[in-house]
């Protein structure tokens, strides 16, 4: 490490980031992050880099960006990481650092109000409840004031009301330059920024949508952009695996049959076809949806169709959406909104044709059940060749980060599920003491994970934990069902034992709300599921404890799961130690991130599953989490919230 650095005299203390930023603290790890980074974009190369949790890798990535005097683009797994990027820690870095760099975010359209869409809205007066109709004047006086038609700034209207599917444009039902209200439009504006800018903060979702569709403007910023630096790097195999593959839902047309009905209304109201043309397709698509029991199901191909009606349903769909196409086509020349839900249409026909008939060995077609809605997915068994393409276009540094890629340190299945066999890897442990901050629970004798009274031994397992923490714990479960029985347990057992703990469960209300909520009780139990594993920080003593029920193992009847696990095999490849055991170490790494935030941070990690202890693989695992102090017994735990 170069002493004479320019980054070593930034990061260190008495340094400019220690004068300009409140809290700001010198730390190795960190340090050598940076000068990796550096070193990386200096030579336009790949670069995997895990940081443990309070490493400070968003300060590790920005300050060598800021310095490189190229285009930047900063990838991010969520919307509230982008936000907070865009709004705090750019901001923060630039004006430590002095640097005359511009900055512009850039979300998915479907964040920004449309002008087009919020005439027609309001025009037509057709609303799915009355708070919808409230809301629609509050964000007409919002689009006439706000700079950005950002949506996450008018916090009056829920970020989840019905309202914004009516006011916010699709690619699909986008006018494009046909459109009356193109000057004046929001993702045009946000586009024009960013190709402008110098640093330009994406997310996931948007980057991969805009590689593949060539829609978003990103592809216009892509070829100018000298490093692409993805944060939350973990979340991207499967983001990527949603672009590289085919998939249609049932929504798209129910939204066609909207949008079309908005147009018959306002423009089209003598055309009588086309009024009886709509409701037949809505129809079909519910009758398809009642063909599958449930929501949350997801299915392989075969078992789809093997369900009784099937075929039967998915050809009235096909049959009734070729019906509302032909009316739309007779109806096109009379307006650019109507001559869109046309070509929307014949896209969505074709869409629906290709997945049934799809025969490239590549995807693995399979069926996802929602509460209204059936998704048909056609998923890349890799997205290593897809994505390498990206890679190799043209010389760019490409930086890879997270807290969890790797397992004991070892990136290769990371590095084979994105193709980047040609990348350098760095590992920065966790600066935080662990063996004096936190311990590892792994209590002896709970029965086998798949047994039939395993979900009420892991709550048995939590109640005197929970007691010893004084409530103030995260219980996350790996699937929705042990969720709800866990919660249902220990709402009962609670009331038994006068426990006067506030119990949350995911799913009452947002996950903002319940965050909000957990955080000001300071004494609360939240028992959650996936949403719960990654994306959250609470700091402080609000949460001390965070118990798992089970080691996270992707479902092995998950469809895409089961054909990736045959394409090893066949292979002559360990599918378990390839790529179930590493899938499961970074889920569960995450988790257990959720528990020690800062360095002040006391807390109790437990791990109900016995397969930790009792298994070979077990050692793997927890010699992959971080150096926490480890015991088997409840005392140490009571022992450690008496301290």
């Amino acid at each position: 490490m170069s002493e004479n650095s320019q980054l070593t005299h930034i990061f260190k203390a008495g340094g400019q980031l220690a004068d300009a930023i409140e809290g700001f603290s010198e730390r190795t790890q960190q340090l050598e992050m940076a000068l990796a980074i550096e070193s990386a974009i200096k030579n336009n190369t790949q670069l995997i880099a895990e940081a443990g949790t309070g490493t400070g890798k968003t300060f590790a990535y920005l300050v060598p960006a800021l310095l490189s005097g190229g285009k930047v683009i900063i990838s991010t797994g969520t919307k509230n990481l982008q936000d907070q990027l865009f709004s705090r820690d750019l901001p923060n870095v630039r004006d430590a650092l002095k640097v005359p760099v511009t900055v512009a975010m850039l979300k998915g359209r479907s964040n920004y109000v449309c002008h087009y869409h919020l005439e027609a809205a309001a025009q037509s007066g057709r609303f799915a409840s009355r708070e919808d109709a409230k809301y629609v004047h509050l964000i007409k006086n919002f689009a006439e004031n706000s700079k950005t038609g950002d949506k996450a700034e008018l916090t009056e209207v829920p970020e989840n009301a019905t309202i914004w599917l009516n006011v916010t444009s699709t690619r699909d039902n986008c006018l494009g330059q046909d459109c009356s209200f193109y000057k004046e439009c929001f993702v045009m504006e946000a586009r024009k920024k960013a190709l402008a800018a110098d640093v330009v903060v994406v997310n996931h979702h948007l980057f991969f949508a805009d590689v593949m569709l060539r829609d978003e403007g990103v592809t216009e910023l892509l070829p100018s952009a000298n490093t692409v630096i993805f944060d939350e790097a973990h979340q991207l195999p499967e983001v990527a695996g949603l672009f590289f593959g085919e998939d249609i839902s049932t929504s798209q047309l129910t939204e066609l049959c909207r949008d079309s009905l908005t147009a018959h209304l306002t423009l089209a109201k003598d055309c009588v076809p086309l009024g009886e043309a709509i409701p037949k397709l809505e129809k079909a698509c519910k009758d398809f949806r009642l063909v599958f029991a449930y929501e949350g199901s997801r299915l392989p191909v075969n078992k789809a169709m093997a369900l009784k009606g099937f075929e039967a349903a998915f050809d009235d769909m096909q049959a009734m959406l070729k019906e509302l196409n032909k009316v739309l086509e007779s109806q096109a020349a009379r307006d650019p909104m109507l001559e869109k839900c046309w070509q929307r249409g014949e896209e969505l026909s074709a869409q629906l044709n290709s997945w049934f008939k799809a025969s490239n060995p590549n995807l693995v077609r399979w069926v996802e059940v929602f509460t209204q809605s059936v998704q048909l997915h056609a998923t890349p068994l890799s997205v290593a060749d897809g994505f390498s393409k990206q890679l190799n276009a043209q010389p760019r540094a490409w930086i890879f980060t997270s807290a969890t890629l790797a397992v004991k340190s070892d990136f290769s299945h990371y590095i084979a599920q994105m193709g980047l066999q040609n990348a350098t890897t760095g590992f920065w442990e966790s600066p935080f003491d662990y063996g004096a901050q936190a311990l590892l629970y792994a209590p002896a004798g709970m029965p086998d994970p798949n047994s039939a009274g395993y979900t009420a031994a892991v709550a048995a397992v939590a109640l005197p934990v929970i007691q010893a923490s004084r409530g103030r714990a995260f219980v996350l479960c790996t699937s929705l069902k042990a969720m709800r029985e866990v919660y249902a347990i220990l709402k009962d057992e609670f009331a038994n034992k006068g426990m006067e703990y506030p119990l949350l469960l995911q799913g009452e209300s947002t996950r903002t709300e319940l965050l909000d909520r957990f955080r000001a009780h300071g004494n609360a139990v939240l028992v959650g599921s996936q949403s719960f594993w990654e994306g959250v920080d609470v700091r402080g003593e609000a949460l001390s404890v965070v118990i798992i029920d089970k080691l996270p193992f992707a479902p092995p009847d998950d469809p895409v799961l089961s054909a990736r696990i045959d394409k090893l095999t066949a292979d002559g490849k360990n599918a378990f130690m390839e790529y179930q055991l590493p899938y499961s170490v970074i889920t569960l790494k995450q988790g257990a991130g959720r528990l020690i935030r800062d360095e002040t941070d006391r807390g109790v990690l437990v791990i109900c599953d016995p397969r930790l202890i009792s298994k070979p693989y077990g050692k793997r695992i927890w010699q992959s989490l971080p150096p926490f102090k480890r015991t088997k017994e409840l005392a140490d735990v009571e022992a450690f919230f008496e301290v």
